[in-house]
């Protein structure tokens, strides 16, 4: 959440600065005020905004592959009758786990009946 703040922040102090700057920019033009030297030089703002860039593509790379990979993880799904208490046990993508339904490694699909629960538990790793 508060990296949304920051973000807005940012994106209406830039805004902010490019609307001052092309009123600095006419008010010059028009000759009613002498020109003065930026604050930055041009060559750090630009590599400033290019390591902004790359952080950016870099974090949404890492997040759509963190997702992909969690998507992709075996997990261990446990189906609990709640009249008999029989619990059955399947192995399934994480992705393809719905509300109440999820689709096995081997291609069966099981919808859950209203006595049904799930549970569903990361796999025993076995290296």
């Amino acid at each position: 959440m508060l990296w949304k703040l920051l973000l807005t922040f940012a994106v209406i102090l830039g805004a902010y600065g490019i609307i001052r700057a092309r009123i600095r920019s006419d008010r010059v033009a028009r000759g009613l005020e002498p020109p003065r030297p930026p604050l930055f030089p041009p060559g750090l703002i630009r590599l400033a905004l290019s390591a902004v860039l790359t952080l950016m593509v870099v974090g949404s790379s890492l997040h759509l592959y963190t997702g992909w990979q969690r998507e992709h993880e075996v997990v261990l799904v446990q189906v609990v009758n709640a009249n008999t208490g029989q619990v059955m046990s399947f192995e399934a993508l994480w992705g393809s786990v719905d509300d109440r339904r999820f689709q096995t490694i081997d291609g069966r699909e099981i919808r859950l009946a209203d006595v049904e629960r799930m549970i569903v538990v990361p796999k025993p790793r076995s290296d």
